[in-house]
């Protein structure tokens, strides 16, 4: 098995919007998107994709009058899987939802924790987004190639920090990178954050190497000079982005994260059709299209049971990968 094959199926972002009562007239009445009392749970820091995305969503949901009053919190720990283990605890709340993705696949399988994506409720996945490779703006490495030359020499000397436990799309990125170069991907020195947030105060101070992160959540440090980046980790190079794709430095490989939404267990199809047709409203609505087109993600919209399907794939395909890779 080619180790791309399977990652090239991992695909980005995707957040939920939640909030307490909705009191505003006319805020979803006329659509059938209003759920009073919503919230949306983050399972990681603030400032990390997720976090990004479900308050980019509930704002865009509140612009596009589908709802009002939104309440996005944080629940950080163990990869997601301690907000995981409190979505799950949280039966038959149609209230509740969490902003989840590929780094929370990883955690259940790394953590090896008793609850699991498949005792959730899956509402959709919205987006996939590519990973990049980034430093501080005074970092030694001026090119991809100047990291990965260094990288060669001692692995265990430059550590690469990601916004996800092991198994997570922070942590199966550089370990693609890795081997693709010759490196053995156990004498990498990953250093994992909870979340993106995180991980940023320790790339600008040089804590790290390098950081490996999604594309979204750092594009105001990119543009202003914060970060430099040296390559993006999917199959082409990002619009207005001047870096390398990993297959023009010499790597053969790609790798493309994703983002959904989950509910708690034990909802009634008229709660779960409730959330989702929320979703959907936001999907197909001209201020997510624009905050898609500003974030670079790309659109990968699914609801359901065809989403709940995807969940088992990438369950069984981390295993798979984790297992190829040693780790």
């Amino acid at each position: 098995m080619r180790l791309r094959t399977p990652l090239a199926l991992f695909g980005a972002a995707l957040l939920v919007l939640v909030g307490p009562p909705l009191l505003s007239a006319g805020s979803g009445s006329d659509t059938g998107t209003r759920i009073p009392g919503l919230r949306v749970m983050v399972p990681n820091t603030p400032g990390g994709g997720y976090d990004i995305t479900a308050r980019t969503a509930a704002k865009n949901a509140e612009e596009a009058g589908l709802t009002s009053d939104i309440e996005v919190f944080n629940l950080p720990g163990a990869g997601g899987t301690v907000g995981l283990t409190r979505l799950v605890g949280e039966h038959g709340n149609g209230r509740l939802a969490m902003s989840m993705g590929l780094g929370v696949v990883g955690a259940v399988h790394t953590n090896k924790t008793p609850k699991t994506l498949a005792d959730t409720t899956p509402i959709a996945r919205l987006t996939m987004e590519q990973d990049i490779v980034v430093v501080s703006k005074n970092s030694p490495y001026k090119t991809v190639q100047d990291l990965l030359a260094a990288w060669k020499k001692d692995p265990g000397k430059l550590p690469v920090g990601g916004g996800s436990s092991p198994g997570g799309p922070d942590h199966l990125a550089p370990m693609l990178m890795a081997q693709a170069a010759g490196i053995a991907p156990k004498s990498v020195n990953y250093v994992p954050f909870d979340g993106g947030g995180e991980l940023l105060a320790s790339i600008l101070g040089n804590k790290v190497a390098f950081g490996v992160s999604g594309v979204g959540e750092y594009l105001d440090q990119i543009e202003s000079g914060e970060l430099r980046l040296l390559a993006v980790t999917g199959a082409e190079r990002i619009p207005g982005l001047d870096a390398p794709t990993l297959r023009e430095a010499g790597l053969d490989t790609e790798f493309i994260n994703w983002r959904g939404i989950v509910a708690p267990p034990g909802l009634t199809d008229a709660e779960r059709q409730k959330l989702v047709g929320l979703v959907t409203r936001l999907h197909d609505s001209p201020e997510w299209k624009q905050s898609l087109k500003k974030n670079n993600w790309n659109d990968a919209f699914m609801t359901g049971d065809e989403f709940g399907d995807f969940l088992t794939e990438q369950d069984e395909r981390v295993g798979s990968v984790l297992k190829e890779l040693g780790l």
